[in-house]
């Protein structure tokens, strides 16, 4: 398979804390990648890292062979890796159209283009409403954002990051907040419109193992800013070592 994103001996350090010791990984086409470890191991440092959030104190981090480190997540969007925006949060006065309409007009030129032309721009609102579709928001365009139940919210927030048409997509807590019903229901809409829109590797931070054992082509396990274990499903979950350093008690 051919590899999308690669980091390479990553340390990133604050002040006197350094929160990530020489993780490395790759992400290769085809891969659903699924990044786990206790609180404070790391795993929301190396995604910034990874998004472009953060340059790191020493390391690479390369996109389709282009180091990408620090670049931003905008530029990076560009290039191809989104991340989950949680627009919902940011802009809590629109509507799940208008939620929508943001990274498509970021993706198409059209930032600075006023809302209220959205509706003139059929290239947008032809956007706009395939996001909707797929992620089961169609009948929702003109609500607005915050008063969606938590599950919805949770779908207009991946559905954001779809918007982009990204090679590669992360995640940081799609399904948390949820029902166990309802993470069972959102992770099978955005698998499945990843499949649609060509979305080529997803890697998601995850705390619900039942999620990303059920989901994870492979998993990462970081430990105090190193990583513990780099696995498929099965092996990882025979691994009583590992499996008790992550969750704290044998599963």
């Amino acid at each position: 398979m051919t590899a999308l994103l690669e980091a390479r001996d990553i340390v990133q350090r604050y002040g006197e804390v350094q929160a990530l010791s020489g993780v490395s990984l790759v992400v290769r086409e085809g891969e659903f990648l699924s990044i786990i470890g206790p609180n404070g191991a790391g795993k929301t440092t190396l995604v910034n890292v990874l998004t472009g959030l953060l340059r790191p104190t020493g390391g690479s981090v390369a996109f389709r062979g282009r180091d990408v480190a620090g670049v931003g997540p905008v530029r990076l969007a560009a290039l191809g890796m989104a991340r989950s925006f949680q627009l919902v949060n940011v802009f809590p006065g629109l509507t799940v159209g208008e939620t929508l309409s943001v990274p498509a007009l970021a993706r198409l030129g059209h930032a600075g283009r006023p809302f209220a032309s959205l509706a003139r721009h059929t290239e947008i609102a032809d956007s706009v409403a395939e996001m909707a579709e797929l992620f089961g928001l169609g009948d929702k365009l003109k609500r607005p954002a915050r008063t969606l139940p938590q599950g919805d919210k949770k779908l207009l927030d991946v559905a954001s990051a779809f918007a982009l048409r990204p090679d590669l997509i992360l995640m940081d807590e799609p399904t948390s907040g949820v029902s166990t019903r309802d993470k069972t229901s959102i992770m099978d809409t955005l698998v499945q419109a990843a499949k649609r829109l060509g979305v080529k590797a997803i890697v998601q931070v995850e705390h619900d193992m039942d999620i990303v054992f059920a989901y994870s082509d492979r998993i990462i396990a970081l430990h105090q800013g190193r990583v513990l274990a780099d696995a498929v499903p099965a092996a990882l979950r025979a691994d009583a070592e590992v499996v008790a350093t992550v969750l704290g008690a044998p599963r």
